[in-house]
């Protein structure tokens, strides 16, 4: 092992942090270790004061920062966890803590802040403006600037759940999974634990939507993602730090991604097991385990999960309730085309025998064929989702096959109307927006008038951004302006226009 990483790993044993953070419980999982075959544990950093383990990094960054450095106070742009670990960290220290966060953060996220002591300024619409602002008062008032993960004070205080680990641990650990958001706890762990004992496998694990540190492995270095899913706000990181890339180049064995509807179920598993409600970024590891298990047939192992946070707010908890019977494999979502006629519906229901239907959307059609929105349940996951197609086909009906349609998860499934036949040139785009107070308004009125708008879909997930599906008539002529003018936007959207739930839904 080289000389740097062996440095590292002995900062990680004198780190002085358990004046602010706590050493947390590795929770054995029964109910999922049954299921899966595995010994499964849960190093349980939502039991943290500020419910995550950020506090780790901050503790360390601040706690051991000589008095010149630290005197007139530290600084950070975060829009949650790192935010609450420095507020607290810097009141332990007995500095001022200012903290900048984007004015779409949830309020619930500002007062949990200002709690701890922190002091918040509300600044830019992304956390790059917010980021900007600290980072340029960190230099003009001479206060310390506290990066969320690419540092190495902050990465070796994260390290420390790895040192806690070793100690808490009866017999050996086979595989760790670690969730990745800009890399500083996969970094820190994965070098202590290299290091200490090499012979452990240890995997990142992130969303299939947000992967940077996986886009930075294919490179070759850090690269800026155009766009990331926004689910598992806690790792939702465009790009991962330079130094968190280096460690975790060197010391992690593979990298899982993992689906929205995965990360859901995986919060459902941890709370079986512990009674305990994770945010998403929290239950990545567990999912990453799942996946694991699931595509290698891994049986007999001792497999541990780093639950980094716990963060939920309570509004976002039906959402995840919706996604979970699709990560876990037990619904499949079809469009399938029916006769329209007196008891077509309970013909259907025969075909399939004794499945349950979870789910049965229609609207009446003008035509002989309907096109139903059906949830089916299912018995052993996707092998089985194949058989009910393959039997729906064998009885003539024509069946697509939605479950993995993010379209059809968001908002066909919520959408009661049909299609149209006085719109000939819609387009179909669906948009992701900070979620504030009068936020769709402002959505709306950023849209304009030029264009109408021929189908609207929005619901409040209870998250920190909110999800709309939008059809515009857009003649031909102006589709190069019409671009143009939702390039300016400056929100995160899809062209949903070819999606095939909107073809057999709702498109004229």
């Amino acid at each position: 092992m080289d000389y740097e990483s062996a440095d590292l790993a002995a900062r990680v044993e004198e780190a002085a942090i358990y004046s602010v953070a706590l050493r947390t419980s590795l929770t054995a999982a029964p109910i999922l270790s049954d299921r899966l075959g595995n010994r499964i544990l849960l190093k349980r950093e939502d039991q943290q004061p500020s419910f995550s383990f950020k506090i780790r990094g901050a503790a360390n960054k601040i706690l051991s920062l000589p008095d010149s450095e630290i005197g007139n106070g530290v600084i950070c742009s975060s829009a949650g966890n790192h935010a609450q670990g420095v507020a607290l960290a810097a009141a332990r220290r007995g500095v001022p803590a200012y903290v900048v966060m984007p004015i779409s953060t949830p309020e619930i996220k500002v007062r949990a802040v200002e709690s701890f002591g922190g002091k918040v300024v509300l600044h830019g619409e992304h956390y790059d403006d917010a980021q900007d602002l600290a980072t340029t008062r960190a230099r003009e008032e001479d206060l310390c600037f506290v990066h969320p993960f690419d540092d190495r004070d902050v990465i070796v205080g994260q390290g420390t759940i790895g040192r806690e680990l070793l100690d808490q641990i009866d017999s050996g650990i086979d595989a760790l999974f670690i969730p990745i958001g800009g890399g500083g706890l996969a970094a820190g762990v994965a070098t202590y634990l290299k290091v200490r004992r090499p012979e452990i496998e240890i995997y990142g694990v992130e969303p299939v939507d947000a992967a940077s540190m996986s886009a930075a492995f294919e490179a070759g270095g850090p690269v800026t993602l155009a766009q990331i899913g926004t689910f598992a706000d806690g790792v939702a990181v465009k790009r991962v730090g330079d130094e968190t890339f280096r460690l975790c180049r060197q010391h992690l064995d593979g990298i899982v991604t993992v689906t929205t509807d995965e990360v859901c179920a995986a919060i459902r598993d941890i709370f079986n097991d512990t009674r305990t409600v994770v945010e998403p970024a929290g239950a990545l590891a567990v999912a990453g385990i799942r996946r694991f298990v699931e595509d290698d047939s891994v049986m007999g192992r001792t497999l541990v999960a780093i639950n980094c946070g716990a963060n939920m707010n309570f509004n976002r908890l039906g959402h995840v309730t919706e996604r979970t019977a699709v990560g876990d494999r037990r619904e499949a979502l079809l469009a399938v085309e029916i006769p329209e006629v007196r008891g077509s519906f309970l013909n259907f229901c025969q075909a399939l025998g004794e499945r349950h239907v979870t789910e049965f959307n229609y609207r009446r059609n003008r035509t002989d064929r309907a096109r139903v929105f059906v949830g089916i349940e299912l018995r052993n996951g996707v092998g089985d989702r194949h058989a009910v197609i393959d039997q729906l086909r064998r009885e003539g009906y024509q069946v697509k096959d939605l479950t993995d349609n993010e379209l059809a998860k968001l908002h066909i499934r919520h959408l009661a109307g049909g299609a149209v036949s006085d719109v000939v040139d819609e387009r179909v785009y669906r948009f992701e927006f900070p979620e504030r107070r009068g936020a769709l308004l402002t959505f709306l009125g950023s849209i304009g008038v030029q264009w109408n708008i021929t189908l609207f879909h929005y619901r409040n997930h209870g998250s920190d951004y909110g999800r709309v599906l939008v059809a515009v008539d857009v003649p031909p002529s102006t589709l190069d302006q019409f671009q143009l003018h939702i390039d300016e936007l400056g929100f995160s959207y899809w062209d949903e226009t070819d999606n095939d739930a909107y073809d057999l839904f709702l498109k004229g």
